[in-house]
């Protein structure tokens, strides 16, 4: 999860808190992916994504709860991630989904497994997904869930971040380039939620954004059908049936 380094306040981050508090969707997402990782939402588990916040954040964090703690490497992918951090920021682990305290949740874990997508242009239109985990987040799969009162909290969180810290604006911008190369590369348009309502799609190559039928939204990896997560949850030594229907 990329984070940029600080222009905040931990006052700041109280503003962010409150404005960002709306559930992504009415479902619970980490029962369709847990099956999938030994009982964990993949967005709660440091094995797939480690959480990276600014100090600012991290401070606000600890004056609230002891939720959050330092986080730990524990192998040469996750050293490169607190290697490479930027010095206003820290990589920092929860106590798991099990404990989770919902007020006391990071903007990494509010806002994913969406980011502030950003043109060519400047311009902060809708949001855009880690596309790296799309082979392991159900709500990937089923974007059409995400609720209104979500985005538009999203929106005004990220408006009020950007006003007040520039770097994580050019770093989310930087993030959005990136996201068009490697969609290029696959010849593949990008899939956004409209910060408006609706979906639009990021043409590869030209940029261009066009609206995206609800009916275009793409599925990934285990998420393409019934059949196929079924198979991959037996696969993953689950017991399929218990298996909670995805398909919305």
């Amino acid at each position: 999860m990329p984070k940029p380094s600080s222009g905040m306040t931990p006052a700041d981050f109280a503003v962010v808190y409150d404005k960002f508090k709306a559930a992504v969707s009415r479902y619970d997402c980490g029962k369709f992916c847990s099956p999938l990782n030994d009982g964990s939402p993949v967005c709660c588990s440091t094995q797939h994504a480690v959480p990276v916040v600014d100090k600012a954040e991290f401070k606000f964090l600890k004056s609230r709860t002891d939720l959050w703690h330092v986080f730990k490497p524990y192998d040469a992918a996750t050293r490169q991630i607190v290697d490479e951090l930027h010095h206003s920021c820290a990589a920092i682990e929860c106590k798991g989904a099990r404990h989770c305290e919902r007020d006391n949740r990071s903007v990494a874990c509010r806002a994913f497994p969406f980011y502030p997508y950003i043109t060519r242009t400047g311009d902060f239109v809708g949001l855009g997904t880690y596309w790296t985990y799309e082979d392991r987040c159900w709500l990937m799969s089923n974007m059409r869930v995400v609720e209104r009162d979500f985005v538009q909290e999203f929106v005004s969180a990220y408006e009020y971040i950007f006003d007040r810290d520039p770097e994580e604006y050019a770093t989310m911008k930087a993030h959005s380039a990136s996201h068009r190369r490697v969609f290029s590369r696959r010849g593949q348009p990008i899939p956004l939620i409209g910060r408006e309502g609706g979906f639009l799609q990021v043409l590869p190559r030209s940029g261009r954004i066009l609206p995206l039928p609800a009916s275009r939204l793409p599925k990934f990896g285990a998420y393409v059908s019934q059949s196929t997560y079924r198979k991959a949850i037996k696969e993953a030594g689950g017991d399929v049936t218990f298996t909670p229907a995805f398909q919305i």
